[in-house]
Order: C-alpha cells, then structure tokens, then sequence
C-alpha cells in the first residue's frame, strides 16, 4: 500500500521560528508533559526520564543514559529506543513556541552504534514553522555535546488542540490527566490554534 509522504524539507514560504517571550528561559527545565510518558515521564520504571532543558534560540537539549533495559544487541542501544530519545527531546520544542504539537514524521539515521552505559547529549532546534506545521531537527552525541555524533534526525510536528488527546486517548489515563488541574491548566496555556 502506497500513498503521499509528508516532505521534511519546508515550503519555500515556510518563516523562521521565533520563540515565543513566555517560552522558558535558557537552561530552565521543561518538565514532563505527562508523568507515565515513556519518553520524559518519572512513573516509567523503564522510560528514558529525560529532562529536556531550554536552549538558546529555539533550541533544547537533554541527556539521555542508556541503561540495560534499553539495548536491542547485546550491550548497544536499541535503535527504536534512540529515535524515541530525538523524538521526545524535538517534542520539547514545542515548549518553546508555546503551542501543543505532536509527531507527525520522524525520520532518523543512525551513524554509530551506542553502547549500554553511555551518556547520549540530546539537541533539537526548530528549523522553520508552516502554518501548523513545525520543522526540526536534533542529534545525539556520544561523550559531551560536543563528541561525535551517533544518531540524527529531521521531524515535521504538527500543532494540535488539546481535544486530540482528550477525543484518542484511553479514557482512564485522559480523567487521571483531567483531574490534575496544574497539567490541564498548562495545556490550555499552550493552546494557540485558531
């Protein structure tokens, strides 16, 4: 089965992303969008956990430690595991424009392999923003943010209210979610779309 692919390079008419000037400051924690979130939630026993901190511009960055439960050969990380690790640190961005977004493409090269025990230093940059639509790309890096690099990859986000998660998620998780009136509160704050 075939059908249309969604481009990961932007339109020509495509703007620059700005971030917006109540997006956390440089170095700020971002925090977990969602407690049980594979990617960034503390209640995973066997999540990544990462914690997503502002960068500059429209930039973040996080470290990702591999541990046992994430390595697909033996000893050496799990390829799904490292393309969730850019999935979720590109997700962060979307702290920084102020707005709900969610994956719409992924797509991710792998350049070395990374072994159990490493220190994977995360960065993601928003590359430009189409109506909806919000550019990215992030890399992981083997040894400090500066070492060689281990994995890559470009992303279209895509802006979304906040009725995506209450009208598709499963509803026990969507009324625990809803009865927490810090993180609802914070998903309307988000919520820019017309």
């Amino acid at each position: 089965m075939s059908g249309p692919t969604t481009s990961l390079t932007p339109p020509a008419d495509a703007r620059r992303p700005v971030r917006h000037p109540d997006a956390p400051a440089p170095g700020e924690l971002l925090g977990s969008h969602y407690d049980r979130c594979f990617g960034c939630g503390g209640e995973q026993p066997h999540g990544l956990h990462l914690e997503t901190r502002a960068g500059e511009g429209v930039g973040v960055t996080a470290v990702f430690t591999v541990k046992e439960a994430h390595q697909g050969a033996p000893g050496l990380a799990h390829g799904g595991v490292l393309a969730t690790a850019l999935d979720e640190t590109l997700g962060g961005l979307s702290w920084l424009l102020r707005t709900i977004a969610v994956t719409g493409r992924l797509e991710t090269d792998y350049v070395r392999p990374v072994p159990v025990g490493t220190e994977l230093h995360l960065a993601a940059e928003v590359t430009a923003v189409h109506g909806r639509k919000i550019y990215g790309t992030a890399t992981g890096r083997i040894g400090g943010p500066d070492g060689p690099v281990a994995v890559r990859a470009a992303a279209l986000f895509v802006e979304v209210k906040v009725d995506h998660f209450i009208e598709n998620g499963r509803d026990e998780e969507i009324r625990s979610a809803m009865s927490d009136p810090d993180q609802i509160k914070v998903a309307r704050a988000f919520e820019v779309n017309p």
